[in-house]
């Protein structure tokens, strides 16, 4: 198993991610995810749907990974990657479940996901992970490696290999139906009351 939780209560995992890591996830841990993740965006989503449809290779094995929503901005002299900072997860919606379906393990982007992705993630055991909009600056600090592996054309919505180390996530849906979102408005409306 890759998890394990720290002191702080933190759990951290390895990449490629199995059931048994996924099962073991809860909405609302916090997490430090280490090992690579890929990067993909609109455009990139965008090319993969057709091979997909069609039942060809895709240009990144997806079994056991996750994708991250970035649009990484050029790396800096010196820097390994420029700002990472995620996307709007919705607008991958479409093409999550299909990704699932292939092994993909888990998601990481901002914002509320639709009905037939939470579906998806319980059906073939996967997780949405949050990272924290507009600190993409800090977050490229844990990107140890990047390199171009799939429509180097597409700039910065090339699909990347990304090595990571300690990435700061939050879970935000997990395959058991929880949801961070919804919990936490329950949370709020009772302490308002």
């Amino acid at each position: 198993m890759s998890v394990t939780t720290a002191n702080d209560g933190i759990k951290d995992l390895s990449t490629p991610l199995s059931d048994q890591d996924v099962a073991s996830l809860k909405a609302g841990d916090r997490v430090r995810i280490t090992g690579v993740i890929y990067t993909a965006r609109d455009a990139a989503h965008g090319r993969l749907a057709p091979l997909i449809e069609k039942g060809e290779k895709l240009p990144i094995d997806v079994r056991g990974q996750i994708i991250y929503y970035t649009g990484p901005s050029p790396a800096r002299p010196g820097d390994v990657i420029g700002a990472v900072g995620p996307t709007t997860a919705s607008r991958m919606d479409r093409f999550t479940p299909a990704l699932l379906r292939l092994g993909l393990k888990g998601t990481i982007g901002k914002g509320y996901r639709g009905d037939a992705v939470k579906a998806a993630l319980r059906e073939h055991q996967a997780i949405y992970f949050g990272a924290i909009g507009g600190a993409g600056a800090v977050l490229s600090r844990f990107v140890k490696k990047a390199e171009v592996v799939a429509y180097e054309d597409l700039g910065t919505e090339a699909i990347r290999r990304l090595e990571v180390e300690n990435f700061p996530a939050i879970v935000l849906y997990d395959c058991h139906g929880g949801d961070l979102y919804q919990e936490g408005q329950k949370v709020y409306a009772r302490e308002g009351a």
